[in-house]
């Protein structure tokens, strides 16, 4: 499209990707600007690598290159913006900002383009090309609309760029606050236990809505720690969110008596520890009727990968806010989140205490799990990069350990296809992206099926949460 005499060659998303895609045909045939349409989402690390394959792209083609991004959530995405302008030098001269909504002028000379493409070999060899796509050329006549309304002028100084803890906080509450406003909620609900994860999700929930659109709920039982009551009440106080308090101890005896026959001579395990998430789940899920109130779930990806939650207990609710954060980012980000605020948001205690469930006496996570510093590199490397068990313990760790936390994942499937979808922010999600059947004849490399006995493999499953 010639536009005031500037022909504009108009790509979208894709487009951009191949060395020998429709920006080689639009540049072979005079464009002067190459201006590409996206949807593309965010992950950690995507900043770079699309503004790698950019500069490839105008460099290679000597053409001037606007990649313009849209902002915003669409349920597990989000778009991050940060447009891009390059020149024909493959230099990037303007940066749009991350997360916001904004529009960016630069001023841009071809001349020095155009001198460039006839000193460049590989654009006249395309030029040449009997492969090439058709290109279609459309002249607009008359001057061009120059009234874009409120805009950064040309040479204004760029955004800074965001750290990592900065970018993923970012995307997550824009994630939360379109995935609530865009569905009609006006009001979220959260599960506060005293721990880290509901901890951060409710820090999250409250810079994406406000405070006043926050209510947290918590609910103690027999197994409840004094420092979970202290530090639940004291973070909904810094977080100025609305605070219930509903001990579930009455009706978990109630259930514990009416199931007393029918469990008659078997000894406590998992089944008495669910049965406390489902009561809870069951009441966090009665205030979201009657108050059309959007449950957001608490749930990490270092859970969430290895079934270590709860199905119609912590886990029932409309939006995973951290589903995709491993539990070594939450610490992090929680760390960051209270520098940010230069005071302690989130008490320091329920950052640094043993991570535990607290769904029997003395319980903590590592009664379950190995460390987090052992489990999130494993998880990564087999969830998010598709490494074999030997690939992983090459890398260090105990080959029963890989084999053990492999084979959780595994038999985990049915669990994170019926939770609720949530933030995307590793290049990896559980979900959509990694796509595995519930239904199989392998368990991660580890156990063989019985013969004449489909589906069921010579170790137990383990347990729910």
């Amino acid at each position: 499209v010639t536009i005031d005499g500037v022909t504009v060659g108009i790509g979208i998303c894709e487009d951009l990707w191949s060395p020998d895609g429709p920006l080689r045909s639009q540049a072979a045939h005079g464009a002067d600007l190459i201006v590409n349409l996206n949807a593309s989402p965010y992950h950690i690390g995507k900043e770079a690598l699309r503004e790698e394959i950019l500069a490839t792209r105008a460099l290679d083609n000597r053409v001037a290159v606007a990649y313009v991004n849209t902002v915003g959530g669409q349920d597990e995405l989000v778009f991050d913006g940060r447009s891009l302008i390059f020149n024909s030098s493959g230099k990037v001269v303007r940066r749009g900002a991350a997360f916001v909504e904004e529009i960016v002028v630069e001023e841009l000379s071809f001349e020095s383009a155009l001198l460039a493409r006839l000193h460049a070999p590989a654009v006249l060899s395309a030029a040449q090309s009997t492969g090439l796509c058709k290109v279609r050329e459309i002249t607009i006549k008359g001057k061009s609309n120059k009234s874009v309304g409120s805009r950064k002028k040309a040479g204004a100084k760029p955004p800074k760029r965001l750290g990592l803890h900065e970018e993923v906080y970012s995307a997550l509450v824009l994630g939360t606050r379109d995935y609530v406003r865009k569905n009609g909620f006006a009001r979220v609900v959260i599960g506060l236990s005293g721990g880290i994860d509901s901890a951060i999700v409710a820090a999250i929930a409250t810079e994406a809505l406000g405070p006043e659109n926050i209510t947290v709920l918590f609910m103690p039982s027999r197994y409840t720690a004094r420092a979970s009551y202290v530090d639940a009440k004291k973070l909904a106080a810094n977080l100025g969110v609305e605070y219930i308090e509903s001990s579930i101890e009455k009706t978990f005896s109630d259930y514990l008596e009416m199931l007393g026959p029918m469990l008659k001579g078997r000894k406590p395990d998992a089944t008495e520890e669910n049965l406390q998430a489902r009561i809870r789940g069951n009441i966090i899920m009665a205030l979201s009727n009657k108050f059309n109130w959007l449950v957001l779930t608490t749930g990490n990806k270092s859970e969430m990968s290895v079934g270590y939650a709860t199905l119609y207990g912590d886990m029932a609710g409309g939006f995973a806010v951290i589903k995709d954060l491993p539990k070594l980012l939450v610490y992090e980000l929680s760390e960051w989140i209270n520098r940010r605020a230069k005071r302690k948001l989130i008490p320091t205690r329920i950052i640094t205490r043993p991570p535990s469930a607290e769904l029997r006496a003395d319980q903590a996570d590592s009664d379950t799990l190995p460390p987090y510093e052992v489990l999130d590199p494993i998880l990564k490397a087999y969830v998010e990069q598709d490494r074999s068990v030997e690939e992983i313990a090459a890398l260090g760790f105990d080959p029963k350990v890989v084999k053990r936390i492999i084979r959780m994942v595994d038999l985990s499937e049915y669990k994170r296809r019926q939770a609720p979808p949530g933030v995307k922010i590793t290049p990896r999600a559980l979900g959509k992206d990694r796509r595995m059947p519930i239904t199989n004849g392998y368990s991660g490399g580890t156990s063989k099926v019985k013969a004449g006995k489909p589906g069921r493999t010579t170790k137990k499953t383990p347990k729910n949460r």
